[in-house]
Formats: C-alpha cells, structure tokens, sequence
C-alpha cells in the first residue's frame, strides 16, 4: 500500500518561556489535519514524539494523552515514541507502518518539545541523558571535559568536525560557508528560530564553542511542535497535493562500530522505496552542527568521499544549486526542539514538493530525502532515520 502524507503542521521555532508542550502541540495538531482536510474522528491513531518532558517539565509516561486531553483527539490511541532526536522520524515510521500493514487507514503524527527553562543551563544537563550515564564520567575524560559542565554533545561534533578535516582536507572556512548558507535559508523561513543571514566571516569571528566550531554552526536550544497527517487513501479534495512517503527506515546505532549507521539506514531506505540516491532533488539532514551536514550527505549516498567540500566551496548545496541541502535552515538556523526535528524535516520536504515553500522553492523537485540521528553510542549515533519522499 502507497503511504501518503496529506497534511503537515509547524509551529514557530524559538525560545518561548510562556508556552507550553500542550499549547504548541495543539497547534501543530490543528495546522495539520486542516492542511490535510480531515477532522479528528477520522483518526485512527496518534503518534506523539517527544525527549525530555520527564526531565524539563516532570510529565511522564502519558504524554501525549495529556497535551491532547480536551481536543476532539481525546480517546484515540496514543503511542508515546521516545528515541532520542531521532523521536519524531521514528514515530513518523511507526506511523507508517500502522498504514502498511492494513492497521489503519489515516494517522496522525505529533512531534513537540520544550526545552526554554529558567535555568539556562539545564537543557544541556539533561541533554547527557542521551548518553550512556554509566558510562558518562569516562566519556567526559575522554573528551577532555571536566567532571560537570561543558557540552559533550557539541564535543563529540568537533571531535567527528576534525576527523573530517584530516580525511577530506575540509577547513573551518568550509563550515563556516555551510553555515552561512544555511543562515540564508533560514532567513527565508518564517518558522525559523534564526532569521538572520550571516557571512562566513561573522561566523568565524564568534564565539568558540569546540574544536573549529562556533556558536552559528552549532543548533541552539528552542521549543517547538511540528505534526503531519498519514494516509493510505487520500480523499479526492486533497489527492493532488498528497506527497507519497515511500519509505521511512529506522536503524540501530552500536557501541564501537564507526561510519554505518547512516549509511547502512539510507542504504535499506533508497531499495525500500525504489529509487537511487542520484534521483534525489532536495535534502534535509541532522546538522547539529555545521560539518554534519557534509559528512551526512557522503553516509547518504549523495556524494563520494571527500567530494563535498568541493560542492561546498562551489556552491553547489544552495537553494538553486545541483544539490540544494536544508533548504529550511537545518537545525542550525531553523532550531532544534529536539522531538520536534523530524517532523520539522518532514514539514519542509512536503512543502517543496507541493511547490509551496516560496523564496526557498527548489525548482522542479520530484523526490526528497531526510536524515534524523540522535543519542550518542560512541562513536555512532544511538539512532537514525532515514526518510525518501516523492510526487
């Protein structure tokens, strides 16, 4: 059975002290089943991503059952999907697979994170959680970290940012223009966090966070909701802006494996959906930071090793170039709710398709793939998903 989705919903990303989990699920809730044209009892299930309310808002277990209590949703089924940054994606698969196998006819899929709290600093605390806590203390000193503080997420990054620049001869400079490009998308976006064009030169010049990473090519902390709409039969009203969700694969990280995941993920992810990496016409990936993006596009097929820093320097990864990458800001300038990042993805890659995204359109495009990765195993992520998309 073809999987489609026919509606999508996004709040604005940013630092929002005053709204909760509830108030911008609710809105992602109701952009999407308007987009898609269908009401709340026509939905059989509902998928509810989300990483780290236990810990910034003391809300467990029930989730999504509680931020849907109230609406015309209350009472459907709700799975809680919990899978590090790779969340939202995973519950986007699930979701799919509940339409594939016959389960059920039309899904929602709500993906919401909130991670603004008083406490500047404890976002990042509870970020480690996606760690092995066991394991963390040695982790820290193998990175170099002290005992408390620092960001070792953002230091794993610098530590794959300098593996890269020996393999691939890639400098500062080359993720300082990925930034950039990235800044000017997202000025394009009205839903982004980070609405600002940047040179490379400003990003250069900003503060260090690690290694040859600066506070622009790092994603920010941000709260935000995003939601779509699965169907296995699409109503005749809405049948013509349906995008075609051709295949959603989720694959396992391991402890001490290097350079597989992502690959092996896109690798089932192009046969499961009959294409090949080369009929690819935008992208979306998991930039945590600047360098992730060249490194995915080579794990994903798109690019051989070492060849994108040449794409990069020629502007080819630009809206309008031949591999146009993030056209959303990615997570560095469009932000990073955690359990909101795939669906986010999805939000952006569904609009290009449909021709919808305005100053950011990438002309023509036909098929899409998203890559979301999340949690830390060393040296592999915990997670990832990979997504292809198609008219």
């Amino acid at each position: 059975m073809t999987v489609h989705v026919v509606g999508v919903g996004m709040t604005q990303f940013g630092k929002f002290p005053d709204r909760s989990p509830r108030v911008m699920a609710r809105e992602a809730v109701d952009a999407a089943l308007a987009d898609a044209g269908v009401t709340a009892d026509q939905i059989e299930a509902v998928y509810v991503a989300n990483v780290f309310a236990a810990s910034m808002q003391g809300q467990e277990s029930v989730r999504g059952q509680v931020w849907l209590d109230g609406t015309a949703l209350a009472g459907t089924p709700v799975f809680n999907i919990e899978n590090a940054c790779a969340s939202a994606s995973s519950a986007l698969s699930l979701g799919r697979t509940a339409i594939a196998a016959g389960e059920a006819e039309t899904v929602l899929v709500l993906g919401v994170e909130k991670m603004t709290h008083p406490d500047k600093h404890r976002a990042l605390r509870v970020m480690e959680g996606a760690m092995d806590q066991e394991r963390l203390p040695e982790l820290r000193r193998s990175l170099g970290l002290p005992e408390v503080g620092g960001s070792p997420f953002m230091q794993v990054y610098a530590d794959y940012a300098r593996a890269y620049m020996e393999q691939s001869g890639a400098t500062a400079e080359d993720f300082a223009r990925v930034a950039s490009k990235s800044s000017a998308n997202g000025a394009l976006n009205p839903r982004a966090q980070f609405r600002k064009a940047l040179s490379p030169e400003e990003i250069l010049a900003a503060r260090v966070v690690a290694g040859p990473l600066t506070v622009p090519m790092c994603a920010p902390i941000g709260d935000g909701a995003a939601a779509a709409v699965l169907s296995g039969a699409p109503r005749a009203a809405n049948r013509a802006r349906a995008v075609r969700l051709l295949s959603s694969v989720v694959g396992g990280g391991k402890r001490g494996r290097e350079d597989r995941l992502v690959r092996e993920t896109a690798r089932r992810a192009f046969e499961r959906a009959g294409v090949s990496p080369g009929d690819v016409d935008v992208i979306e990936v998991h930039d945590a930071a600047a360098p992730a993006e060249m490194i995915v596009l080579e794990d994903l097929g798109l690019a051989r090793p070492g060849e994108v820093v040449g794409m990069i320097r020629a502007g080819e990864t630009r809206i309008g170039g031949r591999m146009p990458t993030n056209p959303s800001g990615g997570l560095i300038s469009k932000g990073h709710p955690l359990g909101a990042t795939g669906l986010a993805q999805i939000f952006e890659l569904v609009e290009q398709l449909r021709g919808e995204a305005g100053p950011r359109q990438v002309e023509g495009a036909r098929v899409a793939v998203s890559e979301n990765a999340g949690g830390y195993l060393g040296p592999e992520a915990a997670a990832a998903v990979v997504s292809v998309l198609a008219r």
